[in-house]
C-alpha cells in the first residue's frame, strides 16, 4: 500500500513543472474520431479538459462530428459523399450539419457543467469569429464547405477572461452571411493561431504521426518543422496524415509552440502529453524548441 501511495505522489510532482510552465497558457484541443463516438471516453476527454483548467491552464475546445452528421444524412435519405476528405454539402447536409454539430455542442457544454466548471459552446459565426470563403479543392465545388480565410478572437478572449471553458463548433459564414461547415481540423489550427496558443493538441484514432502508417514502428516521437517539410516533400507520407501534419506546419507557423498528435481512444493521453517526460503522441516544434523529457 506504501509503495502505491509513493507512486501516486511521483505522479504528482511529474506534473508539477508542466503545472508552472504552463500555468494561464491557451491550449486547444482539437477533440473528435472515435474519442467522440464511445461515452466513456467521451466524458474522460472532457474531464482531462476540466483538470487543465483547474490547474491553471487556459483550454479551448474545437469538436468536429463527422461519424454523427454522416448517420444523419443517411436517416434523412441522402449518401454521403466525400473529395479529397472533405464532405460535400448541400443545402440540405449544411442544415443536417449545424444542427447535429449544436446538438454535440451543447451535449459537451452540459459534461463540462456538471464537472463543476462553467463552459460557453459557440460556434464560429458567433462574434464573427470565423469568416470563410467557398473551399474549391482542385477546383471542384463541392457545396457550403468553407476556407478559412480570417478569424476574429475577440469572442474566445472574452470568454477566458471571464474563466469559461470555449466548446467551438466549426461552423462559419462568409461575406453574404451563408452558413458554411469546416473541417474541424481546419477550424482548429487556425484558433490556435489567432489566440497565440501555448500549444495544440489534436486527438485522433492514431497514437500518432507515423513515417509509414503500416509500419507501427515507424512512429515519430518528435519533429521539427524543417524535417516535416522534408518528409512531405518526400513522397514517403501518405493518407490522412499528409493534410493533418500541413495544418501542424501552418499553425506552428503562425505563432504556436507545439503541436500534438495523440491517440484519442487512450484512457487520459491528453494528460499524459502534457504532464508526463516522455509523453504517449508525437509533437511537431520548431527548430531549438525544448520539450520537457524529451530530446
Amino acid at each position: 500500500m506504501e509503495q502505491e501511495y509513493l507512486r501516486k505522489a511521483a505522479v504528482l510532482v511529474e506534473a508539477l513543472p508542466y503545472i508552472q510552465k504552463f500555468n494561464r497558457k491557451i491550449v486547444v484541443i482539437k477533440y473528435g474520431g472515435s474519442a467522440m463516438v464511445d461515452e466513456e471516453l467521451k466524458f474522460n476527454v472532457i474531464k482531462d479538459a476540466v483538470l487543465l483548467k483547474l490547474v491553471g491552464f487556459k483550454p479551448i475546445v474545437v469538436h468536429g462530428g463527422g461519424k454523427d452528421i454522416s448517420k444523419w444524412v443517411e436517416k434523412s435519405g441522402n449518401v454521403p459523399q466525400f473529395v479529397k476528405g472533405l464532405r460535400v454539402t448541400d443545402m440540405n447536409t449544411m442544415e443536417i450539419a449545424e444542427m447535429v454539430l449544436n446538438r454535440v455542442n451543447k451535449s459537451l457544454v452540459q459534461m463540462v457543467e456538471s464537472l463543476g466548471v462553467h463552459a460557453a459552446g459557440i460556434s464560429g459565426k458567433d462574434g464573427g469569429m470565423l469568416k470563410v470563403t467557398k473551399k474549391m479543392p482542385d477546383g471542384e465545388d463541392i457545396g457550403f464547405v468553407g476556407e478559412i480565410q480570417k478569424v476574429n478572437p475577440k469572442i474566445l478572449m472574452d470568454l477566458l477572461e471571464k474563466d469559461f471553458l470555449p466548446i467551438v463548433c466549426p461552423i462559419g459564414f462568409d461575406a453574404e452571411y451563408n452558413t458554411y461547415n469546416i473541417n474541424a481540423d481546419d477550424a482548429a489550427c487556425a484558433i490556435a493561431a489567432a489566440v497565440h496558443a501555448e500549444k495544440l493538441a489534436f486527438l485522433t484514432d492514431t497514437e500518432g504521426l507515423y513515417k509509414d502508417f503500416e509500419d507501427k514502428d515507424s512512429l515519430i516521437r518528435q519533429i521539427t518543422v524543417a524535417d516535416a517539410k522534408a518528409l512531405i516533400e518526400s513522397g514517403e507520407l501518405t493518407g490522412g496524415m499528409l493534410p493533418k501534419l500541413t495544418n501542424c506546419i501552418n499553425a506552428i507557423e503562425a505563432g504556436v509552440n507545439n503541436v500534438h498528435i495523440l491517440d484519442g481512444r487512450v484512457l487520459h493521453s491528453l494528460l499524459l502529453e502534457i504532464f508526463t517526460h516522455d509523453g504517449v503522441g508525437s509533437v511537431i516544434k520548431m527548430e531549438g524548441e525544448t520539450l520537457f523529457g524529451r530530446a
